[in-house]
């Protein structure tokens, strides 16, 4: 059976805050984060917007590579999310 496992990068309305996550069904877990509907760091923070993701289709490769994103810099990330979407944009519609 085919799997797939997203590792994402999203932030708030002011691009201030980087959340990173992994998950096997993106559109349902950016769902979650903008409806508020999971305690924590992205309802805190307000994090609702999806700026980055890549696939994998190995779970422990998803979870490995949102940890390698999570211990990089700022800056690491921002490259990461202005090579594939410049103007930082909500990716979610076009899931």
């Amino acid at each position: 059976m085919y799997k797939q496992y997203y590792i994402y990068i999203m932030t708030n309305k002011n691009n201030t805050v980087l959340y990173t996550g992994v998950t096997n069904d993106l559109k349902r877990r950016v769902y979650e984060h903008k409806e508020k509907l999971v305690e924590g760091f992205t309802k805190k923070y307000n994090v609702a917007k999806l700026v980055y993701y890549e696939i994998s289709e190995d779970v422990r490769s998803a979870i490995m590579r949102e940890k390698q994103i999570k211990g990089g810099s700022r800056a690491k990330k921002i490259e990461l999310i202005e090579n594939v979407n410049q103007g930082w944009k909500d990716l979610y519609n076009s899931l």
